[in-house]
């Protein structure tokens, strides 16, 4: 045959990778056992040569010939076969993304998604800062564009903050900044084109913003994270499903000792959440050591912080089991618990 006509992936052989990415952007592949091995032996998936305050916020088993798509907060996505990842061993801190992908300045991965096929049963619901939704057809994001291209279209000021791959019968649960949530079906927010900017998901009062998005599964819980270190995890049952566009429910009682929420995930109790401030201390925590409250609470307090330090962000990730330091010790979740427990107010 001629050369032209080979495909390269067929010259590749295909393996069970790991991916991983760090919070800061570096991005490595390494063989399934490599990885597996790197959990047994200690400190688990940190003990990689990053900065101090860098960690893996994701993870990913996927193959060498599978597709990996990442998102960007400005709308665009980039897409790498596993074998383009380059790969690295245990110690190794990994390639920038940025020599990877043609990211524009402050422009950052907001997610992604590995999968084998596009298939034409599944969506992309895209959702945004200032409470917008999008639904696309998966197939419609086939691509081998080099450069990333447009996945939605953004209004002026606003960004995605998250996308999940559904099936067309999820129910998703949006949060902000203000404390509200609203969980509705997918199926509310009806199947548009690529470019589109998409529907409102959640209407929110001036100066309010989404700070987090998940697909709401069996077996998971709400958890959210206030500014200055507070936080819980709430039963799914106690957000029931509304229609789109509504202000939602209240799902944190903000005061100004817990500030406003810094962010929102699904996770089950074999997750670890890293918490993440602007001083760029992160800390690492069981997410089974948070206690789990009604809707209509603050929770208790996750992590001490400074005077005018604030947490920006959470990640959830993979439970490390080795690492000592990696939980906070359940003594003081559990005697601030008793100290500030508010779950009958």
């Amino acid at each position: 045959p001629v050369v032209d006509e080979i495909d390269i992936e067929d010259l590749i052989e295909e393996e069970e990778v790991v991916v991983t990415l760090t919070h800061l952007g570096y991005i490595k592949r390494m063989p399934v056992d490599t990885y597996r091995s790197q959990r047994r032996g200690g400190r688990g998936v940190t003990a990689q040569a990053v900065r101090d305050e860098d960690f893996v916020e994701d993870i990913m088993t996927t193959s060498t010939h599978d597709n990996i798509l990442f998102f960007t907060n400005q709308g665009k996505m980039f897409k790498l076969k596993g074998y383009q990842v380059p790969e690295a061993g245990r110690q190794a801190k990994g390639t920038a993304v940025v020599n990877l992908l043609e990211l524009a300045p402050g422009e950052k991965i907001s997610t992604t998604i590995t999968l084998r096929e596009f298939s034409d049963d599944k969506y992309l619901t895209f959702v945004t800062k200032n409470g917008m939704i999008k639904r696309s057809p998966l197939s419609d994001y086939d691509t081998n564009r080099k450069n990333g291209f447009w996945a939605i279209g953004l209004d002026e000021g606003d960004e995605v903050i998250r996308v999940e791959l559904t099936d067309g019968n999820c129910d998703l649960i949006i949060g902000t900044a203000n404390g509200m949530a609203i969980r509705f079906n997918e199926s509310d927010a009806r199947v548009m084109g690529r470019t589109a900017r998409g529907v409102r998901a959640i209407r929110l009062d001036d100066g309010d913003s989404v700070v987090g998005a998940s697909v709401v599964k069996d077996g998971t819980r709400l958890l959210v994270v206030s500014e200055y270190g507070y936080g819980k995890k709430t039963e799914f049952d106690e957000y029931h499903v509304q229609n789109r566009g509504g202000k939602g429910v209240l799902t944190y009682r903000i005061t100004e000792q817990t500030g406003r929420l810094a962010g929102i995930s699904a996770v089950t109790d074999e997750d670890d959440i890293m918490l993440i401030t602007d001083a760029g201390v992160i800390i690492r925590l069981h997410t089974s050591d948070i206690s789990t409250y009604s809707r209509v609470t603050k929770g208790v307090r996750l992590m001490r912080l400074d005077d005018d330090v604030k947490i920006v962000s959470l990640a959830r990730t993979e439970r490390e089991e080795d690492d000592e330091e990696a939980a906070a010790p359940e003594s003081e979740l559990q005697a601030d618990g008793a100290a500030e427990d508010d779950s009958e107010e």
